[in-house]
């Protein structure tokens, strides 16, 4: 049925789920074989309602919402007809045609205050022109609250498509109140660090920060980054700033203060002091996997932080940047920094990092995994060990501690590095061992979101799954294939 459905009336295969969800509310409604009763009526004890069945696939035509209108300009949405939305007067729909901001074409939204023309569908035979909105509809208003898959509002009282004897229980009419989403973005700076130079040394860890920025500075300065000179003719600087954070420990606590000194490689203009700056990143998925197989067999995970990472590659192009705040020469105000070496910030760091990187595990009998060009393996007998790529961030998995030493040591010899041993924290991700696995945590991120908003006194939510349930512990059988 739910083929049938696609193919004829022509809808693409990604919205097998919408045909599969019409599918099963038809045939609950239809008597089986062995029995004049439908599924709903056996289970309801009471006959359903047919006469909210629309043709799956046809055209439908929507308001605009009030606040969307324009004086000269359309007043409808064009959309098709994909699903019944069970706990609410709402069907689901796709928009096929839509010149309102904010409501996009191919994406999903429900409403209900809907015209369909049941006769006509766009999927399959394109879009009549000669299709006009009811006017019966004209005069309907929408209301501006949100739904769950778009910013596009419907009118609850709505009159052209009406449940008469609803299937599910319904929710409320009463208005929505408008939610506020814009305290979700301040979320990714929940750290208490401060944003400029000034701010780090006027801080009461004024102390910290210091030692931090001095011990960025003469990881840099020695290892000939740039050279002061004046500024040629004709050329400007990019610029700039100091980076400021705290790593913390898996309990939450400050680890050390880490000071960054970042080029403004946004002012780097493509073809002249930059080319090609594509890197590959390893994705989060992978590491997860990885922490699985570790998990599941066992195995030790190390970790290992190259410093100055990115100050490995060297520049083709000349670039020039202002001298850093708080470290300008005295008596040479006026020069500037003719960089010899790649640095955080500017557009090609991350890629000559990789590269360099690269070449080197290479030749220390690695292979590149052709999926995720960041993990790396090496076979040794009947030992193995995966690596894995994070910028600056080196996790060594294996079948033995003695492969994951040997690799630490060649890596030592050619890069300056710090080795971290076995890792309690990966991207912020705490690990927390036990004799059944490996489970991983973020409850010192959740406490400090909910210290910035001010949730620490508020009532516990048992979601999304009630504490006083027991725990099944699930079986899974991995295998491998030579």
């Amino acid at each position: 049925m739910i083929n049938s459905l696609l193919l004829t009336f022509g809808l693409p295969k990604y919205l097998w789920r919408e045909a599969l969800n019409t599918a099963c509310h038809i045939l609950n409604r239809v008597p089986l074989k062995r029995n004049t009763s439908t599924p709903f009526e056996l289970w309801k004890g009471r006959k359903s309602s047919l006469k909210y069945f629309r043709v799956w696939g046809c055209l439908a035509k929507v308001l605009i919402p009030e606040h969307k209108k324009k004086k000269l300009g359309p007043k409808t949405v064009d959309v098709v007809f994909l699903d019944y939305v069970e706990i609410s007067y709402a069907s689901r729909f796709l928009v096929i045609k839509s010149e309102i901001l904010g409501i996009e074409v191919n994406t999903i939204v429900e409403f209900r205050d809907a015209v369909f023309i049941e006769d006509v569908f766009p999927m399959k035979t394109g879009i009549p022109s000669s299709v006009s909105l009811d006017d019966s509809l004209a005069s309907t208003s929408i209301p501006e609250h949100v739904e769950k898959m778009t910013n596009v509002g419907v009118n609850p009282s709505s009159t052209s498509l009406t449940y008469e004897e609803l299937d599910e229980p319904r929710r409320s009419k009463r208005a929505r109140v408008v939610k506020d989403f814009g305290s979700d973005f301040v979320t990714s700076n929940i750290e208490d660090d401060p944003i400029t130079f000034k701010d780090a040394m006027a801080s009461s860890e004024a102390k910290q920060w210091k030692e931090a920025v001095k011990s960025e500075v003469d990881s840099i300065v020695p290892n000939g980054t740039w050279k002061l000179v004046d500024l040629p003719p004709g050329c400007t600087t990019i610029g700039c700033k100091w980076i400021f954070k705290k790593k913390l420990k898996p309990d939450g606590s400050v680890d050390k203060f880490k000071a960054r000194l970042v080029a403004n490689g946004f002012k780097q203009k493509e073809g002249i002091d930059n080319f090609d700056t594509y890197y590959p990143l390893a994705r989060l998925t992978t590491i997860r996997v990885l922490i699985a197989l570790a998990s599941v067999y066992s195995l030790p995970i190390h970790q290992m932080d190259v410093k100055i990472v990115f100050l490995y590659g060297e520049l083709e192009k000349e670039i020039f940047m202002d001298q850093p705040e708080g470290f300008v020469a005295h008596g040479n105000e006026r020069k500037v920094c003719k960089l010899v070496k790649s640095l955080y910030g500017l557009k090609q760091a991350p890629k000559q990092w990789h590269e360099k990187f690269d070449k080197t595990i290479l030749a220390f009998d690695f292979t590149v995994n052709e999926n995720d060009k960041c993990i790396y393996c090496k076979v040794k007998g009947d030992k193995i060990i995966i690596l894995c790529l994070y910028v600056d961030d080196i996790l060594l998995i294996g079948s033995c501690v003695d492969i994951i030493t040997e690799t630490k040591s060649f890596l030592k010899n050619k890069f300056e590095i710090k080795d971290v041993g076995e890792a309690d924290v990966i991207l912020g991700i705490k690990l927390i061992r036990s004799t059944d696995g490996i489970a991983i945590s973020q409850s010192h991120y959740v406490e400090k979101i909910i210290e910035k908003f001010g949730y620490q006194n508020s009532r516990i939510a048992k979601t999304p799954y009630d504490s006083s349930e027991p725990y099944l512990k699930m079986k899974v059988v991995f295998r491998l294939h030579n």
